[in-house]
């Protein structure tokens, strides 16, 4: 094992790892709730606008302005919505008084997921002494999927919409 991974397994202080995944997911929460806030800016003065002040649109900000606090700590506990819920209260334009401190929670509770589970199974990888070679594996396997996806979109694509009958 290389100097790092001996590091990381046997040294990295606990405090240090916490800080490091605290920043990440608070930065990241940050960038998607800001790029959904530049989202709503943005479809201003187009035909999209109505959108943004049609009725089930103003009752979302409403109730994301009012409630949405706790659904966004919530959502870095899951896999797979986080993003959509940051860009959400975004688009929602939910006050920046109010998001911070969600956001805030979040990232502790992401943090403290991150550093004890998803470092024990990071550790338990490591200490496979294969980890590249899964690793390895799964980049061929994600390429391979990605090309064929690629291919059956592109005959998809070019096979004749109107086929005649025989």
């Amino acid at each position: 094992m290389s100097e790092t991974i001996a590091w990381l397994m046997d040294g990295a202080p606990y405090a240090i790892t916490f800080v490091f995944f605290f920043c990440l997911a608070f930065a990241r929460g940050n960038a998607t709730y800001w790029m959904g806030r530049g989202i709503a800016k943005g479809v201003e003065h187009t035909r999209f606008e109505r959108h943004l002040h049609g009725p089930a649109y103003l009752r979302a900000q409403r109730f994301i302005a009012r409630w949405g606090m706790l659904a966004v700590p919530l959502s870095f506990l899951t896999v797979g919505i986080q993003s959509a819920v940051n860009a959400s209260a975004g688009v929602s334009r939910m006050p920046v008084r109010r998001y911070l401190p969600a956001v805030a929670v979040g990232a502790i509770a992401w943090a403290l997921l991150y550093t004890t589970i998803g470092m024990a199974v990071f550790y338990a990888w490591l200490a496979l002494d294969w980890p590249w070679l899964v690793g390895g594996a799964l980049v061929i396997a994600m390429a391979a999927a990605v090309i064929i996806r690629m291919r059956k979109r592109r005959t998809a694509h070019d096979a004749p919409e109107d086929i005649p009958p025989h």
